[in-house]
């Protein structure tokens, strides 16, 4: 069963700018507050909803068959394979890429993306797309701002040339540094849709 009142997030980004780290810290800061289901999308493996799973929040799998994205209709197969009926918040945790994802709507509320540092400041300028869909960006692994070329200003500049509205948070979900920031902004969001 699915419904209507139940906030769906798709969660976008590369492999590797830690999206599942982030989700973890997410769900231990509000799986008391709401209650929770990942949809984990991948090619393959089940990989990352066996770590979801194992925070004690509903989670199951969804391989797309070799597609590089989730459309509205695989959300919606997911959502009635995993039953919204005791789910407040639904994570569509996307597949990892910033091409594909962008060009297809999964029917969510919000869309956001990660970026790592790692990555660099000027994916704003390869992959436009990405960054103008999307309500809020987090910034991953600032605690590696000293080992890599990043300039967080510089960013900042390039996502609001693209999208003025866009809040974007710096975060580490490593060490959980400004997480409580992006988890007050998505809680703040999912109230609005549940009650």
């Amino acid at each position: 069963m699915v419904k209507t009142n139940t906030f769906l997030l798709n969660l976008m980004s590369s492999p590797g700018s830690g999206k599942t780290t982030t989700l973890l810290q997410t769900i231990k800061l509000i799986k008391d507050t709401f209650r929770i289901g990942v949809l984990e999308a991948d090619i393959d493996s089940d990989v990352d909803a066996k770590k979801i799973a194992a925070t004690g929040v509903k989670a199951i799998q969804l391989h797309t068959g070799g597609m590089c994205h989730l459309d509205a209709k695989l959300t919606k197969q997911g959502l009635d394979e995993i039953g919204t009926e005791d789910i407040d918040i639904a994570v569509l945790e996307n597949v990892g890429n910033l091409v594909c994802p962008a060009s297809f709507d999964t029917g969510a509320i919000k869309n956001v993306m990660i970026l790592s540092v790692p990555e660099g400041d000027d994916k704003p300028l390869k992959y436009p797309k990405m960054f103008k869909i999307c309500d809020a960006l987090i910034v991953n692994k600032i605690d590696t701002m000293s080992v890599f070329d990043f300039d967080m200003k510089l960013l900042k500049e390039r996502v609001t040339k693209l999208n003025p509205k866009m809040k974007v948070f710096p975060i580490s979900a490593k060490t959980g540094e400004g997480v409580r920031a992006w988890v007050d902004w998505l809680s703040e969001q999912a109230e609005s849709v549940i009650k």
